[in-house]
């Protein structure tokens, strides 16, 4: 029988499937807008008292429990309320966000941040627990550093593509996915290896726009070869993006090592209308000054992130940025 046709027909059923599923789940969170609207409505009647809320919704789940099952317990019920205050449009409603993805929003206090993370989420596909890992590593956090907010945003909305490399590489690099402990010594072909293992992991803590082009890419200038640790393509700043990795703090002939592959790239295999190759040393650790001196004062296409192989606490995040925002106003 023709492979082709077999194909095609399994590719009908999946699709199916995959739709009902979706249309499923999208009922379920119209379900739980409309309890938050009602329960929102009754507290509305009795002047928004929190003693009578807290009291209404404890019976309310003793009721639904009994009747329906765990989904309608005080805890969810008191989400649905939250879902309703934090999207009070229902047509406002992404079709292809499950309940999980908007629980995960609606605990987001801040409207900017939340925002970010829907557009982000719908613009990249994002699945729940890559939505979870991505709010949890501080990724908006992590680009404010280097970023204003309503640049951020702006390129969330796609009212602009990214202008800059430092609008979408982010310092420091969260690897917590790799499950290299940091206390253990380890070489940059470890290292290598692992990201190749996870390299879809990598690419969503890469961000938008990045596709794998090489690993160990070999270059010959005359009888000397040099390898190149990875090669990526970043079609929205339309640029190659070369990576060195080093187990150790960078120095100035790390630095010298990955000018020379950027510039190997620009003069044999850039096209003439892309833009220039991007270099980014991924360190375990650097010094700011050095990278500063070594590389010239125009220099927009040699960055160094360090990377760190476990997540973030929010009071790390909110240390960093205040350090960050300190050295700016200086």
């Amino acid at each position: 029988m023709n492979e082709k046709f077999i194909a095609d027909i399994r590719n009908i059923i999946l699709s199916a499937r995959t739709a009902a599923i979706r249309s499923i789940d999208f009922e379920r969170v119209k379900m739980y807008w409309a309890l938050g609207e009602r329960i929102f409505c009754e507290e509305q009647d009795q002047n928004d008292r929190a003693e009578y809320g807290t009291y209404m919704l404890k019976n309310l789940a003793d009721k639904m429990e009994t009747e329906f099952g765990s989904g309608f317990s005080y805890r969810q019920l008191a989400f649905c309320r939250q879902f309703y205050r934090a999207y009070p449009n229902m047509n406002a409603l992404r079709s292809q966000f499950n309940w999980y993805q908007y629980r995960l929003l609606i605990q987001i206090d801040d409207k900017d941040k939340r925002e970010y993370y829907e557009l982000e989420a719908a613009n990249n596909n994002w699945t729940g627990r890559e939505l979870e890992r991505q709010i949890n590593s501080g990724l908006y956090e992590r680009l404010l550093l280097s970023n204003d907010k309503e640049s951020v945003l702006e390129v969330a909305r796609k009212e602009r593509i990214p202008e800059s490399p430092t609008e979408i590489i982010k310092d420091p690099m969260v690897l917590e996915f790799l499950g290299l402990r940091p206390e253990v010594t380890y070489y940059e072909k470890d290292l290598e290896r692992a990201l190749i293992t996870n390299l879809q992991a990598f690419l969503l803590e890469l961000g938008n726009g990045f596709s794998f082009v090489a690993r160990q890419k070999r270059i010959l200038l005359e009888d000397d070869e040099f390898f190149a640790d990875l090669v990526f393509y970043n079609r929205l700043l339309r640029c190659f993006v070369v990576i060195e990795l080093k187990t150790h703090k960078i120095t100035h002939e790390d630095i010298g090592q990955l000018q020379m592959y950027v510039n190997y790239y620009d003069r044999n295999e850039k096209a003439p209308d892309e833009n220039p190759t991007i270099g980014i040393l991924l360190c375990a650790d650097k010094n700011d000054t050095l990278v500063k001196y070594t590389l010239p004062e125009n220099n927009n296409t040699i960055l160094a992130s360090k990377y760190q192989l476990y997540l973030p606490s929010e009071k790390q995040l909110a240390e960093q940025l205040k350090i960050e925002l300190q050295e700016l106003n200086q």
